[in-house]
C-alpha cells in the first residue's frame, strides 16, 4: 500500500476524472488524500480519501472566477494567457507550501496531479518524488509536428502549411513568454532553476495519463513513451433519476439535437439561444440545458430547456449533439456515438473543437458565439452526412477498449512500485533540464503579428 497524493484544480470538469482516479487508486487498497479547493473536498471524501484543504494557495469558486481573478476568463490567446497566468500559475506557490507542510507530517509515496495544478509538478521536483500527470484537458504538449496548441490551428498541409507550423515553432517561446516569467519567479521563489519553457514543464516526464484518445488528437511522429491514452475517467457515482419527460420525448419519434454550454460557461446567448433559434424550423425535436441560467426568450415549440438533465438520459438517443467544446462533455458524448457540432470561444475549447473536426466526429462552427444560420447549416451537414455518426462510433469503441480509471491506476502503481534499478527520468535539482534555445529577433515579430491577427 501506497500514500499518494491525488491534486485537483477546483473545477468542476477536472474533479470529476482526478475522483475517479482517487477512487480506482482506494479500490486497489492505496491511502489517498486529495488535494482540492473546498468547493469540492466533499466530491473527494466521499470516496473515503483524506481532505489536505487549500490553505496557502488562493482558493477559488469557478463560478465567480473574475471576483478572485479579475483579468481570467478573456477570449482568444492574449485571455487563456491571463487565465494561465492568474490561475493556474498564480496559486502554484501556494500549492506547493500546503503539500509540502503536510508531507512533512505525514509523507506521501507520489504524486498524482491534475495537468494544470503548477505546484504539484514543482513540490515533486522539490521533495524529488514520483509524479504522475493526469491530463484532464488535450494534451498541449510541444511537437515538431504541429503549431502551437494555443492557436488552435489543425496541423498544416503541404508544403505551405509545414512552414507555417514551422515558423510558428520557433515563435512560440515569445508566445510563452509571459508565462515563462512568472513561472521561473515561482521557481526562483523555491530555490530551484529557472527550468524549462512553462509549456513544456506542466507534464511529468515519467507518466502522463492522458484523456480522450489518440484518434481525437492532431497526429505527431514524436509523443513520448511516458504518454498512455486512457479514454475517460469517470467516477463511481450513483445513477441519477431519468426525469419524467424524457420518456415521452423519446416516444415521439423524430430526430433529437441536444444542446449544451456545460456547467462553466454558460451565458446562453453564446451558443444556447442561437441553437433553438436556428433550429426552431428544422424537422427535429431540441433539448438544450441551461444550467440554471435564464434564457430571455420563450423556447420553440421544438424544444425543450431544462436546467440540467443527465447525459445518459438523453444522449444516447440524440443524432446531434451542440457543444461549447468542454473536453469532458464532449468525450462523454463521443463516448455513446453521438457526432457533434462544436462552438469553441474561450480557453482551450476552440483547440478541442478544431481537434472534433480533424477527427472527422464533427464540425468546428469557428467561434464560441455562432450565428442561428449557423448552427442550423452545420446540424444539417452531420445529419446527413454518415460518416460522422460512423467517425462517432468508432471513436466510442476506441475510448471504451482503453480502460479507463482502472488503467489509470496501473499505470500510477507500476510508478510508485518502480522496477528495480530503473534509472530515474525526473528532474532534479542535482539534475536539471536542458535550457531552451531564446527566440530571434525575427520570432519575436512573428508571434506578435500571430497574437494581433484578426478574429
Amino acid at each position: 500500500m501506497a500514500h499518494i497524493l491525488v491534486t485537483a484544480m477546483p473545477f468542476a470538469g477536472h474533479v470529476r476524472p482526478m475522483t475517479a482516479v482517487a477512487a480506482a487508486l482506494l479500490d486497489r487498497g492505496h491511502r489517498v488524500t486529495a488535494y482540492t479547493g473546498a468547493r469540492y473536498a466533499e466530491a473527494f471524501g466521499r470516496l473515503g480519501c483524506a481532505i489536505l484543504p487549500w490553505s496557502a494557495a488562493q482558493d477559488f469558486d469557478e463560478t465567480r472566477l473574475s471576483e478572485t481573478f479579475p483579468d481570467a476568463g478573456g477570449p482568444g490567446p492574449l485571455g487563456l494567457i491571463a487565465n494561465v497566468r492568474d490561475v493556474f500559475i498564480g496559486t502554484a506557490r501556494g500549492q506547493v507550501d500546503d503539500v509540502c507542510a503536510a508531507h512533512a507530517v505525514t509523507p506521501f509515496d507520489a504524486i498524482v496531479a491534475d495537468v494544470l495544478a503548477v505546484g504539484a509538478g514543482l513540490t515533486a521536483e522539490l521533495l524529488d518524488l514520483p509524479w504522475a500527470t493526469i491530463s484532464v484537458v488535450p494534451l498541449s504538449m510541444p511537437s515538431r509536428d504541429l503549431p502551437p496548441s494555443a492557436l488552435a490551428l489543425a496541423p498544416g498541409r503541404g508544403r505551405f502549411g509545414e512552414a507555417r507550423d514551422a515558423l510558428l515553432r520557433r515563435a512560440a517561446p515569445t508566445m510563452t513568454a509571459p508565462l515563462d516569467r512568472p513561472h521561473r519567479a515561482v521557481r526562483a521563489s523555491l530555490g530551484l532553476g529557472p527550468g524549462r519553457r512553462f509549456d513544456s514543464t506542466l507534464y511529468s516526464p515519467t507518466l502522463v495519463i492522458a484523456t480522450g484518445a489518440p484518434s481525437i488528437e492532431f497526429p505527431r511522429t514524436d509523443l513520448p513513451a511516458s504518454v498512455h491514452f486512457v479514454g475517460r475517467l469517470v467516477p463511481p457515482t450513483a445513477a441519477r433519476p431519468t426525469p419524467s419527460w424524457v420518456a415521452p420525448l423519446l416516444e415521439q419519434g423524430s430526430p433529437l439535437v441536444f444542446v449544451t454550454q456545460g456547467t462553466l460557461t454558460t451565458d446562453p446567448t453564446d451558443l444556447l439561444v442561437p441553437a433553438i433559434v436556428g433550429l426552431a424550423d428544422e424537422p427535429v425535436r431540441v433539448v438544450g440545458t441551461t444550467a440554471g441560467r435564464d434564457v430571455g426568450t420563450e423556447p420553440p415549440p421544438n424544444a425543450r430547456l431544462v436546467d440540467f438533465v443527465p447525459f445518459a438520459a438523453i444522449v444516447p438517443s440524440c443524432e446531434v449533439g451542440v457543444t461549447n467544446g468542454g473536453w469532458g462533455g464532449v468525450l462523454e458524448m463521443l463516448s455513446m456515438g453521438v457526432p457533434l457540432v462544436v462552438a469553441g470561444g474561450t480557453l482551450d475549447k476552440p483547440q478541442i473543437a478544431a481537434q472534433v473536426a480533424y477527427s472527422g466526429a464533427g464540425v468546428d462552427l469557428r467561434t464560441g458565439r455562432p450565428k442561428p444560420a449557423q448552427v442550423r447549416d452545420a446540424v444539417r451537414k452531420v445529419r446527413t452526412d454518415p460518416r460522422f455518426k460512423q467517425r462517432a462510433l468508432e471513436i466510442a469503441a476506441e475510448l471504451e477498449r482503453l480502460g479507463g480509471a482502472r488503467h489509470a491506476a496501473e499505470l500510477i502503481e507500476r510508478l510508485v512500485l518502480p522496477a528495480p534499478h530503473a534509472e530515474s527520468t525526473r528532474w532534479t535539482r542535482d539534475r536539471p533540464p536542458p535550457e531552451e534555445v531564446p527566440p530571434s529577433e525575427e520570432d519575436v515579430i512573428v508571434a506578435r503579428r500571430v497574437l494581433v491577427r484578426p478574429g
